[in-house]
């Protein structure tokens, strides 16, 4: 290519030179067309000139010639020698492989004589081994679940490295690792007939926080802190507090564990089954979502009366402030009848004063202010004035009784209304689900209770009651009488039969 491109200037330099006559401006023109395709333009005025420049690019291509063909000679001599010693390195790792294949095949062979070599050394301790192993990993996961964990818990992480350890077979445990795992082991066994105190850290699950508190460990039964109850919630590894605290009666015990101190001896309920019963408790009904709260059904929009958000619904509401006006009504009547049984009991050892501030005092002074009448009629005036006074003497207790009566029915009404509850959701659900039908069976048997709790101390109430006004009562019948009696001695005049009564 380079000789053919060397003809070609040398041609271009004979056209040059055969038309040096030409214009100026195709000679300009010429130049700039040869420069566009890289050639070298190179101008002569003799044809000597010309044979020189010739004869020189000869000699300078000859010698490009000979240094390509020098350097193609040491490339073939370059890839010849790499050949040969990449055929060398071949056959070199050829016998390198099989002296490693012999090699492995004697290593297997001694592997197999020391493996059961090692079986017959080990014998018996083998069958011990993975009796440690299984302990080892029956432990772990009984500690993790044992609240002891929440006052020691790093154990765990030494007897799973100790179960993944033994599970392999080139791995023995060690004298130290097994008497380690003996003292976590009675270490347990102390701990879960011990009370101890403590610090651990606490999730508070109102706030979401987490406070390092002192707690109470009753064996590995129960825990217990400043509030009350606290469990171990075994997913996390950590203290919760309980959403709710269980009823007073237990409740109170774990205050009082908490704040014993040491040797002291109290009461405390304990949960035998780790928190099953606990969380049973917990679950269970208190006596104001049983019987509902004054004002929270209003507040909420449930309904427009209080109570309402009880277990007993509308006709429990309905019921508990019956009730409740029944008992305001037999305790208002029992303070004024006393008041009232106090001042005629007063008036009656001074009947000669007599008050309009009390009802005998009133009777006394229509006899007062008619001692010239017959005696037909003063004792027709004092019968009157006793009847005027029994209306403010018995307001009231006809009322009471009705509510004392009314309770039960309503109740009855109640327990008709839970069992169609329980019907429908029979109907609709089946009896599958035992808590579908749960709302109704509460409606009826609280409506019950309701019904009961009312009735029965109305019905004493209203015997009470009852009782202090016919007293009364019997006293002003007496007193008046008595002063009829003495008035119609006095004067002379016999009274009929018919007449006293």
């Amino acid at each position: 290519m380079m000789f053919g491109r060397r003809s070609a200037v040398i041609a271009v330099i004979c056209l040059i030179s055969l038309g040096h006559n030409l214009a100026a401006q195709e000679e300009t023109e010429t130049e700039n067309v040869f420069e566009e395709v890289g050639l070298e333009v190179v101008k002569v005025d003799t044809l000597e000139e010309l044979l020189g420049i010739v004869r020189e690019r000869r000699v300078v291509e000859n010698e490009l010639h000979a240094q390509r063909e020098r350097d193609f000679q040491n490339q073939r001599n370059n890839q010849e020698r790499l050949l040969r010693e990449a055929q060398q390195e071949l056959r070199n790792q050829e016998r390198l492989s099989e002296q490693l294949e012999t090699e492995f095949e004697n290593n297997e062979v001694k592997i197999g004589d020391l493996q059961e070599l090692l079986d017959k050394r080990l014998g018996s301790l083998r069958e011990l081994f993975g009796v440690l192993s299984g302990v080892a990993g029956d432990a772990r996961g009984n500690f993790a679940a044992s609240i002891i964990n929440s006052q020691y818990p790093d154990r765990g992480q030494f007897l799973g490295d100790l179960a993944a350890k033994m599970g392999t077979a080139t791995e023995l445990a060690s004298i130290e690792e097994m008497e380690e795992l003996w003292y976590l082991l009675q270490q347990n066994m102390t701990e879960s007939g011990n009370v101890a105190r403590y610090d651990a850290t606490v999730n508070v699950i109102a706030t979401g926080e987490q406070v390092t508190d002192s707690v109470v460990r009753v064996g590995e039964f129960n825990l217990v802190d400043h509030d009350g109850y606290v469990i171990f919630d075994t997913t996390i590894g950590k203290l919760s507090e309980l959403a709710r605290q269980p009823s007073g009666e237990f409740h109170n015990t774990a205050v009082e564990l908490f704040e014993a101190s040491a040797g002291e001896v109290v009461g405390f309920a304990i949960d035998p089954t780790k928190g099953s019963l606990l969380s049973l408790e917990v679950q269970r009904a208190t006596l104001g979502e049983m019987v509902g709260t004054p004002f929270n059904g209003i507040a909420t929009g449930k309904c427009w009366l209080p109570f309402c958000d009880g277990q007993g619904g509308i006709v429990g509401s309905i019921i508990i402030i019956v009730g409740i006006l029944g008992v305001a009504l037999s305790i208002e009547r029992l303070i004024t009848l006393s008041l009232i049984a106090r001042k005629v009991n007063a008036q009656k050892q001074n009947p000669g004063e007599p008050s309009d501030k009390n009802p005998l005092g009133r009777v006394i002074g229509v006899f007062h202010n008619n001692r010239e009448v017959d005696i037909e009629t003063l004792q027709l005036k004092m019968g009157e004035a006793v009847l005027q006074e029994m209306p403010a003497i018995t307001r009231n207790i006809a009322l009471i009784q009705v509510i004392s009566v009314v309770a039960p029915l309503m109740g009855l009404l109640g327990t008709v209304i839970g069992m169609i509850l329980t019907f429908q959701a029979i109907t609709l659900f089946g009896t599958g689900d035992p808590k579908t039908m749960a709302g109704g069976i509460s409606t009826a048997l609280m409506t019950t209770v309701l019904g009961l709790c009312v009735a029965i101390p109305t019905v004493l109430l209203h015997s009470l009651v009852h009782q202090r006004s016919r007293a009364v009562i019997h006293v002003l019948d007496e007193q008046s009488e008595g002063i009829i009696a003495q008035h119609a001695e006095e004067s002379g005049v016999a009274i009929g039969s018919d007449q006293s009564e």
